[in-house]
């Protein structure tokens, strides 16, 4: 091995960093492995705090299946980028904060976490594009930002912070060379803060993708922290475009967003730094992402070509993305419907041309089965706003052991008798059973 390459990959006698057997011989790390459910004890879930404003399928947070998830993380509060005080993202959601964490009330054993940051603060037009790199480069203005955080906390009763930096030195989103370092000081000043300040938790999100994940100090930061939220999702995309991204190398053909083989690439990059397992939580995703396929006349499964992105939902209206509840009512209408077990992803097309890769309880069992073998610490979720019907939330139930006390229905709030009889009647699956790749 060699230290020229980040993340303790291993450097080819090419000069070029990789982890396989070209590069690396028979230097390959071993995965941890154990049996029983390690897992189970966190199931992390993220709420969208503008999901209330959609059309429908909404999840207000009263409708939050209490007891499916053992910590809520309320996405996003925002940084003021001249004050570097925590601010919410908009003046709506301070009551969304309040109602979030009066679930408390009902699952006294439930953690309710502010999660700071999110993909659109670093987007190129927004005011905060810079703010994370300012931040951890400034000690004046950490401690306006701790005080600030600390305050905030307090004042809408949330037990811990997730910060979500996407991503650190990256220039294309704000970032600079001086955030590899200064990141593991803006933590280590934060966790010691949160320490004097009460039991707060603390966490990070990290990428998927070498690429950004290069630019963490996952060592040091692993000592300051309590555990990271792996985004095990989002692998492809219409990003993965060679028009606009000639990097991708994959010439425009549709991809699983999830897919287990390229999941277990990702966390053997943390096993080669010594990442606990025990710290680790794997990405799942409650929404799919779609594609409008090139040739559908011949060419449907994975692989093939792409025009663009699939059609907006009706309610989450984003092209190339739908809810979970989006995609239940495509596979009831008759979408055809596959799974590929190597993967552990379903994908389902329908009107012709309209391609998608989602998970199921299906899936979720393999990927959860998955985290359990490797002695994970837990899941999380992306995003329970996103699962308006209680579906999903069920299926990891079921998976996990846990018994939330109600669930979204078609209809409201069904109770856990009815949702339990529901499910005996659909067979124990939610979407069409699929054919087999």
């Amino acid at each position: 091995m060699s230290d020229k390459c980040p993340l303790n990959v291993c450097c080819s006698q090419y000069g070029f960093c990789g982890t396989t057997s070209d590069f690396c011989g028979n230097n390959i790390v071993k995965s941890p492995s154990c049996g029983g459910t390690s897992s189970n004890q966190r199931t992390i879930g993220y709420y969208e705090g503008w999901s209330v404003d959609r059309n429908c399928d909404t999840v207000p947070p009263e409708s939050i299946p209490v007891g499916a998830y053992t910590h809520l993380n309320f996405a996003f509060a925002s940084i003021d980028p001249s004050s570097f005080v925590v601010t919410p993202t908009g003046p709506d959601q301070i009551d969304l904060y309040k109602r979030t964490t009066a679930l408390k009330q009902q699952d006294p054993s439930l953690k309710v976490w502010i999660s700071v940051g999110g993909w659109s603060m670093n987007d190129p037009n927004e005011t905060t594009f810079h703010t994370f790199s300012n931040l951890v480069a400034s000690k004046g203005d950490q401690t306006a930002f701790v005080n600030s955080l600390t305050s905030f906390m307090q004042k809408y009763g949330f037990d811990g912070v997730d910060i979500d930096w996407e991503y650190p030195v990256a220039s294309e989103r704000g970032g600079s060379t001086a955030d590899l370092v200064n990141y593991v000081t803006f933590l280590q000043n934060l966790r010691q803060a949160l320490n004097a300040s009460g039991q707060y938790g603390l966490s990070i999100t990290l990428p998927a993708s070498y690429y950004y994940l290069q630019h963490f100090d996952i060592i040091n930061i692993s000592k300051t922290i309590d555990w990271f939220n792996v985004m095990t999702y989002d692998l492809h995309g219409t990003w993965d475009n060679a028009t606009f991204n000639p990097s991708s190398g994959n010439n425009n053909i549709v991809q699983a967003h999830t897919n287990l083989t390229e999941i277990d690439q990702t966390l053997q990059l943390l096993w080669r730094n010594n990442i606990a397992p025990q710290q680790v939580n794997l990405g799942l995703g409650f929404y799919g992402r779609t594609f409008t396929l090139s040739d559908p006349s011949s060419c449907t499964a994975a692989g093939c070509p792409f025009s663009g992105p699939g059609k907006a939902g009706p309610c989450t209206n984003t092209a190339g993305t739908l809810s979970y509840t989006e995609i239940e009512r495509v596979v009831s209408a008759g979408g055809d419907v596959s799974v590929d077990r190597d993967a552990a992803v379903e994908q389902v097309v329908w009107e012709g041309d309209q391609w998608a890769s989602y998970d199921d309880a299906d899936t979720f069992a393999m990927k959860i089965d998955y985290a359990n073998q490797h002695c994970l610490g837990g899941t999380m979720v992306w995003a329970v706003s996103l699962d308006a019907r209680g579906t999903a939330a069920s299926a990891l139930e079921r998976s996990t052991g846990r018994r939330a006390a109600i669930v979204q229905g078609d209809k409201g709030v069904a109770s856990r008798a009815q949702a339990q009889t529901q499910t005996q009647t659909s067979g124990g699956r939610s979407l069409k059973a699929p054919r087999l790749l």
